[in-house]
């Protein structure tokens, strides 16, 4: 089992995209993804993505909204949970090196048009609707998406 954190930093109508292309036996290798990474030890999950995207992109999130939880089941590697964030309020210069592959903002409408993982286009159509909190389970096999379960949750106040 894998525990990781993924966030989609918007600014000017675009995402901070990550094309990760530098990695060797990468399940991502070639497609598009927002920030993230894997939990370390005792680490919370906005720890986790304040570091991951510090440590990633050189900016610093000064806040950021836990939208979903992801769980990415594949016959290729580990059940993955993920803890999907958004952010529009960071401060730093954005880093012209990144370890895992090349940043570029991309524009919200053109995002699809990426080599992106077919589930994830079903939750950054959530994201962009800003849909209330949800959890999506993905079933892959290699890297066609079998199936997938999807829940909302409405918030209460409770008086």
């Amino acid at each position: 089992m894998i525990l990781s954190t993924i966030c989609y930093i918007e600014k000017d109508g675009k995402y901070l995209m990550l094309h990760r292309t530098k990695k060797e036996n990468d399940i991502n290798k070639e497609k598009w993804l927002g920030i993230g990474g894997k939990f370390e030890e005792k680490e919370s999950p906005e720890e986790c993505i304040i570091r991951e995207v510090k440590e990633e992109t050189n900016l610093t999130l000064k806040s950021c909204q836990l939208r979903g939880i992801l769980t990415f089941v594949s016959t290729i590697c580990e059940t993955e949970y993920i803890y999907l964030f958004t952010s529009d309020d960071f401060e730093g210069n954005l880093t012209k090196e990144c370890k895992e592959g090349d940043l570029q903002w991309v524009e919200k409408e053109k995002i699809e048009n990426l080599n992106l993982w077919e589930g994830d286009k079903i939750f950054l159509r959530k994201i962009r609707a800003n849909a209330p909190f949800f959890t999506i389970k993905y079933e892959y096999d290699g890297d066609t998406l079998l199936h997938y379960e999807m829940k909302e949750y409405e918030y209460e106040t409770i008086k």
